[in-house]
């Protein structure tokens, strides 16, 4: 197999949830444009049905449905659909997720569950859910989106202690589920992105710009297609003896 067959995804099956927007629909449109057929999933439905249109026009076959990764049902459902119209899942793509800024004292335990419930335990459902069609075809290749935020601590001028907190459990959960699901011929890895402009990032990078990009050593925040190459390696046959990796994109932030 050269190297173009092994990061081909033609006729594979790819679920991004939150794909709509921001990361989620940059990964999926690098998975279509190496061949895969997408299935598109948020809260906002009418979101994913705009980026199914346009990646039809790539000659790839695009599902827009909604889905609440706090509800396991919605969740099901979506599953339940991929199977219907395509007989498989080959890629899960974990990106939805949400943050909320707040001191640690004034944090309530409703925006901490909130944060918890969507990134972390959506995580764990979707996997779940997922998991079960690539157990039963004993393959498949789930990534999951932890951040550099899951690595460690920020500053005080950064509060977000859930965001921090739920990324660093996805990223072991990722290294726990990658051996436990090995033996399925399933790979699980992550991606830890670091700044990229996105409509949950935008009003920290436009009010702390400056202070951000000196600790980035590549001196720019993520672009539009920093992602992709980073998404299809993890969804195709080159990563076939990678599992339980988390994958920094982030610019060499986290090398300092």
């Amino acid at each position: 197999m050269n190297v173009k067959q092994l990061f081909d995804l033609t006729g594979r099956v790819a679920i991004v949830s939150g794909g709509s927007i921001g990361l989620g629909r940059q990964m999926a449109e690098g998975l279509a444009e190496m061949g895969a057929n997408l299935v598109l999933c948020a809260r906002k439905r009418e979101r994913c049905e705009e980026v199914a249109d346009e990646l039809h026009a790539r000659g790839v076959q695009a599902l827009a449905l909604g889905c609440d990764v706090r509800d396991r049902v919605t969740i099901q459902e979506v599953v339940d659909a991929t199977l219907a119209k395509f007989g498989r899942i080959d890629i899960l793509v974990n990106n939805a997720g949400v943050s909320w800024g707040a001191p640690v004292e004034e944090m309530t335990l409703e925006q901490w569950d909130n944060v918890l419930s969507t990134n972390l335990t959506g995580t764990f459902l979707f996997c779940q859910a997922a998991g079960k069609a690539m157990v039963a075809q004993r393959s498949g290749k789930i990534i999951n989106l932890a951040s550099v935020a899951g690595l460690g601590g920020a500053s005080a001028e950064l509060q977000a202690i859930g965001y921090h907190a739920s990324k660093g459990g996805v990223i072991a959960f990722t290294k726990d589920l990658a051996c436990k699901w090995a033996p399925h011929n399933i790979q699980v890895n992550a991606i830890a992105p670091g700044w990229f402009p996105t409509h949950m990032s935008d009003w920290v990078i436009q009010h702390r710009k400056d202070s951000l990009l000196t600790k980035i050593p590549l001196g720019r925040f993520g672009g539009d297609h920093d992602l992709k190459g980073a998404a299809v390696f993890l969804a195709s046959a080159a990563s076939a003896y990678v599992t339980g990796h988390v994958l920094v994109v982030d610019g060499g932030q986290s090398a300092w």
